[in-house]
């Protein structure tokens, strides 16, 4: 079992990402401004299905792997810092994404499908499983397996209650979150500050 320090620190990193718009975040807001409350919630709920595939990939061997090599910890550990920081550079320089309620009248089926494929391909949360979620992993807690099914099913409690709140806030907010300039604000310079500031915190973990 993780000590509790560790949990508290991983989810507070795990709710820093997920606050930021990401993909996973817009298409929430786009199903919730243009088809309404359920069928943004129902969204939510392909989301967190997504990142439970991800909590399942690293529980079922990544993370083991790289607890027990130390080769293998410290390649990820770089690789993954350097991608994270170069992520955060290319979100900088980049236009953010914008909204987009063309499609309207989506089914609730659809919206949970959708999401689904949304999260499942997220390059965001597959980038945080594999470069940061490994660097909590201590093998005197326990199985690495199991850490990583623990932190994992933290970071979907986490996500259902952020996407569930932009979900909600969204679907009575539409013309306001339409003409405002917030949301790319934080798209851009906010995610962009974040990212590399993760790379820098995994670059300097050391392994337990």
């Amino acid at each position: 079992m993780p000590p509790l320090h560790s949990l508290i620190a991983f989810a507070l990193a795990s709710l820093v990402l997920l606050i930021i718009p990401g993909p996973a975040v817009i298409y929430i807001l786009n199903r919730s401004v243009a088809d309404g409350r359920r069928v943004g919630l129902a969204a939510v709920c392909g989301i967190e299905v997504g990142n439970f595939v991800h909590v399942i990939a690293a529980s079922v061997g990544v993370s083991a792997l790289l607890a027990t090599s130390a080769t293998a910890f410290s390649l990820v550990k770089w690789l993954g810092a350097g991608y994270l920081i170069y992520v955060g550079i290319r979100t900088l320089i980049q236009q953010p994404s914008a909204l987009d309620t063309s499609t309207a009248q989506t089914s609730l089926r659809r919206s949970f499908l959708q999401g689904v494929v949304v999260n499942t391909l997220n390059p965001k949360v597959a980038l945080f499983f594999l470069s940061f979620l490994p660097q909590f992993i201590d093998t005197s807690n326990g199985s690495p397996g199991l850490q990583s099914f623990i932190y994992g099913s933290i970071f979907v409690a986490l996500g259902f209650v952020s996407d569930g709140a932009y979900a909600l806030v969204a679907s009575g907010l539409r013309d306001t979150l339409l003409r405002g300039r917030t949301l790319p604000f934080v798209q851009r310079y906010l995610a962009g500050l974040v990212f590399i500031a993760l790379g820098l915190v995994a670059g300097s973990t050391t392994r337990n």
